[in-house]
């Protein structure tokens, strides 16, 4: 399995990104594809998640401003950010997994098999 994340860069506080995760290597249905993020100097912490075959979605805080989608046809995830602030700046990276590891505790970084290579996002103030 491969995930090969994309779209972090330099944003002003309140602009918006979109992070793109493309995945290969396998099938999806029963797994789950997400985000997770590492601050400076804070550990990861789990960002946004969805369900590859129902597409239902789960948020930490960042629920109202960050939305999670994927295109099947793709083999892609999305992270839509807007509104950002300067605690968002982290390194972004792509996650997958098989649902039944992680259903119930989304928020767990030892239910997640498959990590990409993270990308940059930086909100200036």
């Amino acid at each position: 399995v491969q995930l090969q994340a994309s779209g972090g860069g330099l944003v002003q506080t309140g602009g918006s990104l979109r992070l793109s995760c493309a995945v290969s290597g396998r099938t999806f249905n029963g797994y789950a594809m997400g985000w997770f993020r590492r601050a400076p100097g804070k550990e990861r912490e789990f960002v946004a998640l969805i369900e590859w075959s129902s597409g239902n979605a789960y948020y930490t805080d960042s629920k109202g401003r960050f939305t999670v989608s994927r295109d099947n046809a793709k083999s892609t995830v999305y992270l839509q950010m807007n509104s950002l602030k300067p605690e968002d700046t982290a390194v972004y990276y792509c996650v997958t997994t098989p649902l039944s590891l992680v259903a119930g505790h989304f928020w767990d970084i030892r239910g997640y098999n498959y990590w990409g290579q993270g990308t940059l996002v930086t909100v200036s103030s």
